[in-house]
C-alpha cells in the first residue's frame, strides 16, 4: 500500500491550481510537436486524449481522430498486443513499450469494455501497467474520460492496491474522477479503497482539492463525506476554503466554517484569508434589483431551477461573510486593521470591484469601516470614484451629514473627490457605453455629480501640481474628447447620407403618382383608393421625416464640440436624427408596397404581397444595428439615473 505523500514546500507559497494538480496537460502537449518516430507519435496522440479528456474539454475526440487516421483500429493493436505477450515470453525486450497498449488506451478512452475485456483476458497484467508516457493506467484513463461503466468492470477486476497506483505526478484513478465530476466512478473506487481519498496527488494535493477547484459540486461533498478529517492538515483546509469560494461552492465553504471557525482568519500561500477572495466576487452577491428587466422578468417566473439555485448560492454568499466577519471582529483592533489594510486591502478591494453587498454586509455589522481609508488616505467613496463604481458611490447618501466630512477627505496628493473624478475612467468601466462620445457623457455626469457632494471651496482648490479638478478633468479628458467629436461626426455624416437619399427619392415620388393622371383633369387615376392615400400620407412622413434627420445631423456636424455640449446638446441631437432616420425608412418602405399594390393590381397581388413583405427586411435590419447605438442614448438622457438618491437600507 502507498503512503500519503508529504506537501512539497513550494506549495505554501504559490498555491494550488489546476495547472499545477495535472502539470501532464502541458508537458504532454508540448512534447508531441516534436516526435518523428511513428509509433512515438501514437502513443503521444494517445497521452494528449485522455490528458485533456480528464474533465478539461472536448479535445479527445480530436486526439482519437487523428489515431484513426493514421489507420490504427482495434484489430491491428490487437495482433500487437498478443505478439507483445509472446515476446515475452521468449525474453525478447520490447522496443516500445507503450505502443503495445494503445489499443486498450483506445478502448478506455471510448469506453469500449468488451474490446478491453478480450484485451485483458490475453495479457492480464495490463490490468495496473503504465500504458502511457506519464504512467497512467487504464483505470486513470477511463475515469478521466468519464466512462462509468468502464470503471466498474475494471475496478472489479482489480486489487485493492492496484487503486492506489499513481501517475508520473502522483496523481491515483480518484484524482482523474474527481477532476472528471462524475460522483458514481469515485464511490467505486472508494467503496473498493477506502484509503484513495487521503492518497495525495500531485503537489500534495488531495482528490477534494482538485475537485473543488474544478467546481464539481456533487464530487466535492461526496468527496468532503469520505474524505478522514485527521487526512487533512491546517493548509488543506484553507486551500479547499479559497478554491470552494472561487468556484461559488458556498454551501460547502459554510460547512466548513461551521466545523473550523480558526479558517475564518487563516491565510493562504498568497497571503489571503476568505474574505479577501470574497470581496473580489461581486458577481456572487448581484441582487434582483441590479438587474436588467428581462433578467427581472425572468427571475420572477417560478419553478426555474437556474433562478433559485442563483438566488440560493447568493444567499449563501451573504450568510458567508456574514460569518467570516464576525469571527474577525473578534481579533482585536490591530489584527483587524491589518486584515483591512494588508495584504489586499480588504475593503477597498471590494470599493474597485463594485461589491456593494459585500460592503454593505461589513458596514452592517462595523459602521466605523465608513471612516476607514487605505495607505493613500482614500476611503472607499473615494475609491469608488476613481474606478467609477456609482453602487458603491450611491451608499455615501446614507450616511446623512457624515458624507461632508467624508467628502472632504484628500488623498496623499493633495486631491479631493473631484480632483479623483476628474482622472479618466479604467478602461473596463469606460467600456460601458457605446461610442466614445456617450463615454464621455458618462464621465462628465460622474462629475457633475460629485461636484454636489464636495464643498463649494474644492471645485477651484488646487492639488499638489497646482491643478483644480476642471483643468483635470480637460487633460484627461482630451484625447476621449478629439475622440467623442470623431464619433459624433462620422456617424453624424453616415447617417445624413442616407437620409439625403431617402429625401431625394421621396421628392422625386411626390410627382410621380403610381397608376398615371386622367388627361383631363390632371388629377390622379387612383385618387379614391384607399392604397392610394396610403402612398401619399407614408410619402409625405418619408420626405419630412428624412428632411428633419437632414437637419439634426448638419446640426451636429456644425457643432462647436464642447465639453458640455456632449451632456445633453449633442446626444439629443443624435437621438432626434435616428429615430427620424427610422421612420423615413420604415414609411419609404411603406410607400413602395403601395405603388406595387396600384400599379400590379389585385390579379397580380400574389406577386406583390411577397415583394411588399420583403421590403421591410431593410427596415428590420437597421432597427436591429441601430437599436443598442439609440437605446443606450436613450438611457442615458431619459433613462433612471446611474446615480440614486438617500439609500436607507444601509444600516438596517
Amino acid at each position: 500500500m502507498m503512503m500519503m505523500n508529504n506537501l512539497p514546500s513550494s506549495r505554501s507559497e504559490k498555491g494550488l491550481s489546476i495547472q499545477t494538480c495535472f502539470p501532464e496537460i502541458k508537458s504532454v502537449v508540448n512534447s508531441a510537436s516534436s516526435l518523428g518516430d511513428y509509433k512515438t507519435s501514437v502513443a503521444t496522440c494517445s497521452d494528449i486524449g485522455i490528458t485533456m479528456k480528464c474533465g478539461f474539454g472536448q479535445i479527445a475526440s480530436n486526439a482519437v481522430a487523428q489515431i484513426n487516421s493514421e489507420a490504427i483500429d482495434y484489430d491491428v493493436s490487437f495482433q500487437q498486443g498478443a505478439m507483445s505477450q509472446s515476446c515475452a515470453a521468449s525474453g525478447e525486450v520490447e522496443r516500445n513499450h507503450f505502443t503495445a497498449y494503445v489499443s486498450l488506451h483506445l478502448a478506455a478512452l471510448k469506453g469500449d469494455w468488451e474490446y478491453a475485456k478480450s484485451f485483458l483476458m490475453l495479457n492480464p497484467r495490463a490490468v495496473s501497467a503504465s500504458i502511457t508516457r506519464n504512467q497512467e493506467t487504464a483505470l486513470h484513463i477511463a475515469a478521466g474520460a468519464r466512462h462509468t461503466v468502464f470503471v466498474q468492470e475494471l475496478v472489479n477486476i482489480m486489487t485493492p492496491d492496484n487503486l492506489e497506483l499513481q501517475n508520473k505526478v502522483g496523481n491515483t484513478a480518484l484524482c482523474f474522477a474527481a477532476a472528471s465530476g462524475i460522483k458514481k466512478i469515485a464511490e467505486v473506487m472508494v467503496n473498493k479503497n477506502q484509503n484513495l481519498p487521503s492518497i495525495r496527488g500531485s503537489e500534495g494535493a488531495t482528490p477534494l482539492c482538485m475537485a473543488a477547484l474544478l467546481g464539481h459540486r456533487d464530487m466535492v461533498w461526496y468527496l468532503y463525506s469520505v474524505t478522514k478529517d485527521t487526512d487533512l492538515k491546517e493548509e488543506d483546509r484553507i486551500e479547499l476554503l479559497i478554491a470552494v469560494i472561487n468556484t461559488g461552492l458556498f454551501d460547502v465553504a459554510l460547512d466548513l466554517i461551521r466545523h473550523h471557525p480558526e479558517l475564518a482568519i487563516a491565510r493562504d500561500g498568497n497571503g489571503e484569508t476568505a474574505l479577501h477572495v470574497l470581496a473580489r466576487k461581486p458577481l456572487a452577491f448581484v441582487s434582483g434589483s441590479q438587474l436588467g428587466i428581462r433578467q427581472r422578468c425572468i427571475y420572477s417566473l417560478p419553478g426555474i431551477r437556474a433562478v433559485l439555485n442563483t438566488k440560493q448560492t447568493q444567499l449563501q454568499a451573504l450568510k458567508l461573510v456574514k460569518r467570516l466577519w464576525k469571527r474577525v471582529l473578534m481579533l482585536d483592533d490591530s489584527k483587524i486593521g491589518e486584515l483591512l489594510r494588508k495584504p489586499s486591502r480588504l475593503l477597498f478591494t471590494a470599493a474597485k470591484l463594485g461589491n456593494v453587498e459585500f460592503i454593505t454586509v461589513l458596514i452592517r455589522m462595523c459602521p466605523d469601516l465608513i471612516w476607514k481609508v487605505d495607505d493613500h488616505s482614500q476611503s472607499i467613496f473615494h475609491i469608488a470614484v476613481l474606478h467609477r463604481q456609482e453602487s458603491i458611490f450611491n451608499l455615501i447618501h446614507a450616511i446623512g451629514a457624515h458624507k461632508d466630512l467624508i467628502a472632504a477627505y484628500k488623498d496623499e496628493n493633495n486631491n479631493n473627490m473631484l480632483h479623483l473624478t476628474g482622472k479618466l475612467a479604467p478602461p473596463d468601466r469606460l467600456k460601458i457605453d457605446s461610442g466614445a462620445a456617450l463615454q464621455l457623457r458618462r464621465e462628465l455626469h460622474w462629475f457633475k455629480e460629485v461636484e454636489k457632494v464636495v464643498q463649494p471651496s474644492y471645485r477651484e482648490s488646487e492639488n499638489s501640481e497646482g491643478k483644480t479638478p476642471h483643468i483635470l478633468f480637460s487633460e484627461e479628458h482630451e484625447k476621449l474628447l478629439r475622440e467623442g467629436e470623431k464619433w459624433m461626426k462620422d456617424t453624424a455624416s453616415s447617417c445624413m447620407l442616407v437620409a439625403t437619399l431617402i429625401a431625394t427619392v421621396m421628392f422625386a415620388a411626390a410627382f410621380t403618382m403610381p397608376g398615371g393622371n386622367d388627361n383631363h383633369t390632371g388629377r390622379p387615376i387612383c385618387l379614391r383608393k384607399v392604397s392610394f392615400l396610403v402612398f401619399v400620407v407614408s410619402n409625405a412622413l418619408a420626405l419630412f421625416s428624412s428632411t428633419t434627420a437632414i437637419l439634426m445631423f448638419l446640426s451636429i456636424l456644425t457643432s462647436r464640440y464642447a465639453e458640455e455640449d456632449f451632456l445633453h446638446s449633442l446626444p439629443n441631437k443624435l437621438i432626434i436624427g435616428l429615430a427620424a432616420l427610422f421612420i423615413s425608412i420604415a414609411t419609404m418602405m411603406v410607400a413602395f408596397g403601395t405603388t406595387l399594390f396600384l400599379v400590379l393590381g389585385k390579379e397580380f397581388s400574389s406577386i406583390a404581397i411577397p415583394i411588399a413583405s420583403v421590403a421591410f427586411v431593410p427596415v428590420t435590419l437597421f432597427a436591429m444595428l441601430q437599436f443598442p447605438l439609440f437605446s443606450d442614448t436613450i438611457n442615458h438622457l431619459y433613462g433612471f439615473s446611474i446615480f440614486s438618491g438617500p439609500n436607507h437600507h444601509l444600516f438596517y
